[in-house]
């Protein structure tokens, strides 16, 4: 049912109609108190002109995403919903390529009608602003800094216990199997494919939150080195490490993957760290991580990817959450593996799974909403609103995948060290039925 009352909502309605090539997928509430189309569902509000300007100023994803951290665009109701409502239109084919002379024309009309054309906004505070050449050390920092530096408080009120920031493995379906169980899960599924084994070495290149590290050391009896350029991550491991009594057995460190000197280790892990490293380091990435395996010693690489038509993170991602993050196909990661030296063994897609992840995330973030502004305020709290709801759709889409690859530095005579006969490590029995991570 539309709703076509007067006002500035109309005028809109009518402008966005005309770009879209169809009808209005949300409700719309104008800065005069006017609304236009459907009444069911989420609504879009523009609570100033200057909403309207900064997608003058940016006709795309980043002035929209300026609008809704700065506040002066927001949404009623589910934002998952109406974003799929946008996208299933881009699936369509809409908006229509490009706009005749004329209705660029009205257009303008419109704007200086509604008292919208201006200066250019500032960008929001939460913007990030990096310096520097891409991906050298320093700015690598500076953009690590941006996302994981949040607080570690922050990541405490959103995250599971162990405080592990990727993708969980769902091994069980049912009621009483929560995230905490699936994020432990994914972890005993990465030492397993490791095949950790007590005294073995365990490199974790961009450990995080110390989740792996932790979890090998105490369930598997390895000796795990963990390497971060997040200073709120790495004092978080270093207690963690204190809290737990593990000195003997956990080494966190403040350092880049390239510094890295005491190879070889016998097993190597990298969870979703690889997105951050940049398409034109890769090899030097993929490189290193052959180097510090041993001959006939394991990596297990964690990576999100896209497809080759949309690299990189998005102008929101790459602006807001990730400053620097590429993306590439699955296709093209196997490929500077397979350069490196490294032998691919195997290759598990979990994109299901990070749907159920981030909503979980996103979850947690709703529930906890008040607390969440209260420790970082409103605009970063509104940048991980868009960003989880946008990133579930995005795995639900298959617009954006995961995938678990394992992979062995050969021995000079071309061994790989592994079984001949394939077993199944996705068989978690003695994990999924509990126990602390």
């Amino acid at each position: 049912m539309q709703d076509r009352k007067t006002g500035h909502a109309a005028v809109l309605a009518d402008v966005v109609e005309r770009v879209l090539g169809t009808a209005l997928p949300v409700g719309l509430r104008a800065w005069d108190g006017s609304e236009a189309g459907p009444s069911d569902g989420p609504r879009v509000v523009l609570r100033s002109p200057h909403a309207l300007r900064r997608l003058l100023w940016n006709p795309d994803e980043l002035g929209l995403a300026r609008a809704y951290v700065s506040g002066d665009l927001d949404v009623e109701g589910d934002i998952t919903t109406g974003l799929r409502r946008f996208w299933a239109l881009a699936r369509a084919d809409r908006p229509r390529r490009g706009l005749t002379v004329s209705e660029r024309v009205a257009l303008l009309r419109t704007a200086i009608r509604l008292g919208v054309l201006g200066p250019r906004p500032r960008p929001p505070a939460e913007e990030a602003r990096l310096a520097g050449g891409l991906h050298t050390r320093r700015r690598d920092r500076a953009a690590i800094a941006h996302h994981y530096d949040l607080s570690n408080e922050f990541y405490q009120l959103v995250l599971d216990p162990s405080m592990a920031y990727s993708c969980a493995y769902w091994a069980v379906e049912g009621p009483g199997y929560e995230l905490v169980d699936a994020q432990r899960d994914k972890l005993e599924l990465i030492c397993r494919k490791l095949d950790l084994r007590p005294g073995m070495r365990l490199l974790d290149v961009g450990c995080g939150w110390g989740s792996l590290l932790l979890y090998a050391a105490r369930h598997h009896g390895v000796h795990a080195t963990g390497v971060t350029l997040s200073r709120q991550q790495h004092a978080h491991v270093s207690r963690r490490i204190t809290e737990l009594g593990l000195r003997d057995a956990v080494e966190v460190r403040l350092q880049d993957y390239r510094e890295i000197s005491d190879a070889p280790f016998d097993a190597v892990a990298s969870i979703e760290m690889g997105e951050h490293v940049g398409e034109q380091n890769y090899p030097v990435y993929a490189s290193t991580l052959h180097r510090l395996l041993r001959p006939a010693g394991r990596l297990l690489l964690q990576q999100m990817s896209r497809g080759a038509t949309a690299p990189g993170g998005g102008a929101f991602i790459e602006s807001y959450v990730a400053p620097d993050m590429t993306m590439r196909p699955l296709s093209r990661t196997l490929a500077h593996l397979e350069n490196a030296g490294l032998e691919i063994r195997d290759v598990h897609a979990l994109r299901e799974h990070y749907v159920r992840t981030v909503r979980e995330w996103a979850a947690t973030l709703e529930r906890r909403w008040d607390e969440v502004v209260a420790l970082v305020g409103e605009g970063q709290a509104r940048v991980w609103r868009l960003y989880l709801a946008g990133g579930a759709l995005a795995f639900e889409d298959n617009r954006m995948g995961v995938d678990q690859i394992l992979a062995v530095r050969p021995t000079t005579d071309g061994a790989s060290g592994m079984p001949w006969h394939r077993t199944d490590p996705l068989a978690l029995d003695s994990a999924a039925s509990g126990g602390d991570t």
